[in-house]
């Protein structure tokens, strides 16, 4: 199968996601952080040190995080660091994970509430989320509701929190 080229788009996706992933205390190894940089300078994304990254020898895979972090900076695709902005960035970022498909609904609820909703309070806005993950976690089949219909009601759910989100970092 052939790999098809990634676009500048695609590519700036890419790097962003793994910003989060790294932000949000996932481990991304240097060498996916090097072929990220390398399918961004593909892609035509020009940064200063993005040449650097890309062209780091495995020998050199140690110099790979800083280097990363300087390329974030310097296309402005650093995460949030306040906390609460940071949290709130979380549970966009985890919500459009479930929308685009890229994460199952049910884990991604789940994750919500674990490591977003009780940090930020319980919000409002959370709510319907929450309530998705606690019904998926505790469904078993003597329940009315199939198990895809609550995965389908958590990815509505998701949609529905991605429609209000702010533009802006959000930190109430």
């Amino acid at each position: 199968m052939e790999k098809t080229e990634m676009n500048r788009d695609a590519a700036l996706h890419q790097i962003s996601h793994i910003a989060f992933e790294r932000a949000f205390g996932r481990h991304v190894g240097s060498d996916r952080l090097i072929q990220a940089g390398l399918d961004a300078l593909m892609a035509g994304v020009e940064s200063p040190s993005l040449a650097l990254l890309a062209g780091l020898l495995r020998s050199e895979e140690p110099k790979a995080p800083d280097l990363f972090n300087q390329v974030l900076e310097e296309l402005g695709l650093q995460p949030p660091a306040a906390p609460r902005a940071a949290k709130w960035a979380m549970a966009y970022w985890i919500a459009r994970r479930i929308v685009n498909g890229s994460l199952d609904p049910a884990a991604g609820s789940h994750l919500i509430w674990a490591d977003v909703a009780y940090d930020l309070g319980y919000p409002d806005d959370l709510l319907p989320l929450v309530g998705c993950a606690s019904n998926l976690e505790d469904w078993d089949e003597n329940w009315s509701v199939s198990i895809e219909t609550l995965k389908k009601e958590a990815y509505e759910a998701a949609e529905h929190l991605l429609s209000k989100q702010p533009s802006g970092e959000r930190t109430t």
